[in-house]
């Protein structure tokens, strides 16, 4: 109990890096999680044969990076709308902040060849994407439309025929995990302590630690 209460106490990360650093690995567990849960459990007892199958590795490996790319904007995007009330007449200072702190988590990835293009489209993307988003009111988790559902059921490498009906389960996972990804980050993070340190805090000081 006494390290239960230690761990609860514990104050809780406030820096833009450390913010940037938990919304990438959140976008990767969502993509990941996503795509191999249902591979996984559609496959069963062949997973071995599957897996092993170099046909069947290129077309996971596609998928995972087209679904890594959108999940990771649409955690961007979860970010955005759940910091917006703390940054009233500021909305694009904020947007502008987390293209830059994206843009340099995402330049530790090296995608393949094959995925380059969508990986730079998708940086390109982003800053519309925030743009269109905060012409409305912020959404949630729940409400949040969800980049990633469509690359995801264009490149799930099992056969569109063998998925019949199993659409509203697959959405259902992959909102499911940002679903999640909001309850850490709320876990995690005081948004307006941290909102309060960015704007503060210079562009060129954001990967120090």
């Amino acid at each position: 109990m006494r390290f239960l209460r230690h761990l609860l106490s514990r104050p809780r990360p406030q820096e833009p890096h450390d913010f940037g650093a938990f919304l990438h690995r959140q976008g990767a567990f969502v993509a990941q999680k996503t795509v191999l849960d249902y591979c996984r459990v559609k496959i069963g007892r062949n997973e071995k044969d599957f897996f092993g199958n170099s046909e069947f590795q290129a077309a996971l490996k596609h998928c995972r990076w087209q679904v890594f790319l959108a999940a990771q904007t649409d955690v961007m995007a979860l970010a955005e709308a759940w910091l917006r009330p703390f940054w009233l007449s500021q909305e694009q200072l904020l947007a502008n902040r987390l293209v830059a702190l994206h843009a340099d988590f995402m330049a530790e990835e090296a995608p393949p060849a094959e995925e380059q293009e969508a990986f730079s489209a998708s940086l390109a993307a982003l800053p519309g994407h925030l743009a269109g988003l905060q012409l409305a009111a912020p959404h949630d988790a729940r409400t949040l439309p969800l980049l990633a559902e469509a690359p995801l059921f264009a490149t799930l490498p099992i056969h569109a025929d063998q998925r019949k009906g199993e659409g509203p389960s697959i959405r259902g996972a992959l909102r499911f995990h940002i679903l999640s990804c909001q309850q850490e980050m709320e876990r995690a993070f005081d948004p307006a302590e941290l909102s309060l340190r960015w704007r503060n805090q210079p562009e060129d000081v954001l990967r120090q630690t």
